[in-house]
C-alpha cells in the first residue's frame, strides 16, 4: 500500500474512503449524475501541498467567449462535482468553466492533509486556482463551498474577480434543524418510490425524485467517511474585511440560514453585496430552480466582467 494512502487512513481529520469496491461502486455513481449534463472537456488533477485536487473542465461552446473571466464552482459538504450537472451547461455557453472536487469530501480528490482551518482551506484553494493557471475567477460556492468561496473571499482575494453565495455556511453556526434535515433526507432515500415525490416536496430535497442523485448520494455515504468538524461562521469583523464583488442567494425555507436576517445583514457589512431570497426552495435552489438560478448568476457576472 502506498506511503499516502496508508497515512491518509491514520491521520486525523483526512478523509476516506472505506476501501476500493465502494469507492468505484460511488464513482459509477457519480458518473451517471455528471451524464445528466454535458460532458467535460477535459479532467485534470492539481497538485498542492494539501493533496492532488481532481478538477473538471467545461466549455466554453462560443469560441469566442474562450478568453472571459472563467467560473470556478466549489461543491457542497458529502458531495462532489457531479451535484452542477443542472448549471454547467449554461455556465459554459457563455464562459470557461472549472468544477473542483474538494478534499475531504467524496470525489477524485485525493487528501492528504486536514483544510478544514480557514487559512488552510484558503491557501489549498489558491494553490488550486494557481495550478490551473487561473489568476481571475469568479467563484461560486454551494452550502459548505459558500463557507470555502467566503472565507476565500476574507482571506485570499486576489485571484477573485467575483464571489456567488449559493444558501452557503459561514454566515451562522450550523443549527440543529439542519441536521436533523440531513438524517431526514438520508433516510427517505429508503423510501418505497411512490413515497418520495411527496417526501421530496416536504424535505425540500430534489435528491428523492432524481434516480441517479439518490443512487450517489446513498453510494457516497457508504463508500467515504468525511473527518473534518464543521466549520465556524465568519465573525463580523471578518465579513467586514471582503471587497469582492458578492451576490448571496437564499433558499426561502433553507435551514442552514435564516434568510430574511441575512439577506438584511450581509449588504449591511459588505458593501456593494447583493443578496437575494429565492421562493419555493429550501437548501438547493440552484438544483430546483436551476434555469432561474443560472441566468441570474451570468448576469451577475456580466454586470462585473
Amino acid at each position: 500500500m502506498p506511503e499516502t494512502t496508508t497515512r491518509a487512513r491514520t491521520q486525523r481529520d483526512v478523509g476516506r474512503y472505506v476501501n476500493d469496491a465502494l469507492r468505484d461502486r460511488y464513482f459509477a455513481a457519480c458518473d451517471a449524475v455528471y451524464a445528466l449534463g454535458p460532458a467535460a472537456r477535459a479532467e485534470m488533477d492539481v497538485e498542492t501541498r494539501f493533496g492532488t485536487t481532481h478538477v473538471y473542465r467545461y466549455g466554453p461552446t462560443d469560441p469566442a467567449a474562450q478568453s472571459r473571466t472563467p467560473v470556478v464552482l466549489v461543491h457542497g459538504a458529502g458531495s462532489c462535482s457531479a451535484m452542477w450537472y443542472p448549471n454547467t451547461a449554461a455556465l459554459c455557453a457563455e464562459r470557461p468553466v472549472y468544477a473542483i472536487d474538494t478534499p475531504g469530501d467524496p470525489g477524485r480528490s485525493v487528501q492528504r492533509e486536514p483544510i478544514h482551518q480557514p487559512e488552510q482551506a484558503a491557501q489549498w484553494l489558491d494553490e488550486t486556482l494557481a495550478g490551473l493557471g487561473l489568476d481571475r475567477v469568479h467563484l461560486v460556492g454551494s452550502s459548505y463551498g459558500g463557507w470555502l468561496v467566503l472565507n476565500q473571499a476574507h482571506r485570499r482575494p486576489g485571484r477573485l474577480a467575483s464571489v456567488t453565495l449559493l444558501d452557503p455556511g459561514g454566515l451562522e453556526k450550523v443549527g440543529l434543524r439542519f441536521f436533523v434535515w440531513i438524517f431526514a433526507s438520508l433516510f427517505a432515500t429508503f423510501a418505497p418510490k411512490a413515497l418520495r415525490p411527496r417526501l421530496a416536496a416536504w424535505l425540500e430535497q430534489p435528491v428523492l425524485i432524481v434516480p441517479e442523485l439518490r443512487t450517489m448520494i446513498r453510494a457516497g455515504v457508504r463508500a467515504y467517511r468525511i473527518r473534518r468538524p464543521a466549520p465556524l461562521p465568519l465573525a463580523e469583523d471578518e465579513l467586514l474585511t471582503i471587497r469582492t464583488p458578492l451576490y448571496l442567494l437564499l433558499g426561502r425555507r433553507s435551514l442552514l440560514v435564516h434568510p430574511q436576517r441575512q439577506v438584511e445583514r450581509v449588504p449591511r457589512l459588505i458593501p456593494g453585496a447583493r443578496a437575494e431570497i429565492v421562493s419555493n426552495t429550501g437548501h438547493g435552489p440552484q438544483i430546483d430552480h436551476a434555469e432561474q438560478i443560472n441566468i441570474q448568476m451570468l448576469g451577475f457576472m456580466d454586470s462585473v466582467g
